[in-house]
């Protein structure tokens, strides 16, 4: 069997929205591989978009980096490590929630490839990972947790839109004009009617229904460009643009959460995990984002705990010569109350 790469798009969908007339023909497969042994392999849009967006993170991490004067070497030890604790929390977090599921078929916890990932789970595996790389490398966490925070924007704004092309993590229906649905909506809605009876939820299977990846895809765009310029012009401490990230995005999370057909539930309650969850971080973000800046404002100094990383290095030579400025005129002034002694 030859090897080959087919540039075919393919497994169209046909996608309606509400205050267009026509419909779009939307391909959730980009292209496929004919490899010796192992067959046809297919490239869905989903990872290629997902991969997209990881790129651009990684550029714009790295370019941070570079500019504070971190470690590349280091930087790539954590990207490395940071990636698979993400990709490993990601999957463990919706195994977790969906126990009564892969407790039965335990062959397929591992079969990322079928999806079921998790975008928390990604997070607090992937922090945890750089945790343990930053002390075992001795970087600065905090510093790069700011470098995060924009990153992970600009990746979950652009994956997104793979969910758009497979028509999945779409909301409950809607009449707004940009209300879509699909034959994979109908699908879905369809063999997942009565869980969605169960936990209050009324569906119309061939009605328009919300396309909440647009919505957080939006979110997440206009969040980088306001931690950009939070980081450009009014970072104060380590671990703020953070911070930042978590009141944005738990914020936008906890009201899309709210709309989405696909939410991990606690137990047998009608509670959304991820909705709690983003409420919990808005609500410890933003105290700490808090108490933080208050103290910043009331005194100047490095917070304790927290080192202070000037928002560039122009900022940090201006300091450096005003610091010095400062400690010449406090020597001359005790130079010149000694000068006054004497003469007396």
């Amino acid at each position: 069997m030859k090897g080959g790469l087919i540039f075919n798009m393919g497994d169209y969908t046909i996608v309606y929205f509400k205050g267009i007339t026509r419909g779009f023909e939307i391909p959730s497969v980009l292209a496929e591989f004919t490899l010796p042994l192992f067959g046809q392999v297919s490239i869905k849009f989903y990872g290629a978009i997902i991969a997209f967006g990881f790129l651009l993170a990684v550029l714009f991490g790295g370019r941070y980096a570079y500019k504070w004067k971190m470690s590349i070497d280091k930087m790539l030890d954590v990207l490395i490590y940071g990636t698979i604790g993400g990709i490993l929390g990601a999957r463990l977090y919706y195994v977790a929630f969906e126990w009564d599921y892969y407790s039965q078929n335990l062959d397929k916890i591992f079969q990322i490839w079928n999806g079921g990932l998790a975008i928390y789970g990604g997070i607090i595996g992937g922090i945890l990972a750089a945790y343990i790389t930053c002390r075992i490398n001795k970087l600065n966490f905090y510093n790069l947790l700011d470098l995060v925070g924009p990153s992970l924007l600009i990746g979950q704004g652009i994956g997104r839109w793979g969910n758009f092309m497979n028509q999945e993590a779409f909301g409950t229906n809607t009449d707004l004009p940009w209300g879509m649905k699909s034959a994979k909506t109908t699908d879905y809605i369809l063999s997942n009617f009565d869980t969605f009876s169960e936990k209050g939820i009324t569906m119309d299977p061939y009605g328009y229904v919300h396309p909440t990846f647009l919505y957080e895809s939006l979110w997440c765009l206009i969040g980088f460009a306001i931690l950009y310029l939070i980081m450009r012009k009014f970072r104060k401490f380590s671990g703020q643009i953070f911070l930042c990230y978590g009141v944005w995005y738990g914020i936008g999370r906890t009201i899309f959460e709210g709309l989405r057909t696909d939410s991990l539930y606690i137990g047998n309650t009608t509670i959304r995990v991820s909705q709690a969850l983003s409420m919990a971080i808005v609500l410890v973000a933003g105290s700490l984002l808090f108490i933080f800046l208050r103290k910043y404002i009331k005194n100047p100094k490095p917070i304790e705990g927290v080192d202070f990383f000037p928002a560039s290095q122009k900022d940090a030579e201006e300091e450096t010569d005003d610091e010095e400025i400062t400690e010449k005129a406090e020597k001359e002034t005790e130079k010149d109350n000694k000068t006054e002694k004497s003469e007396e």
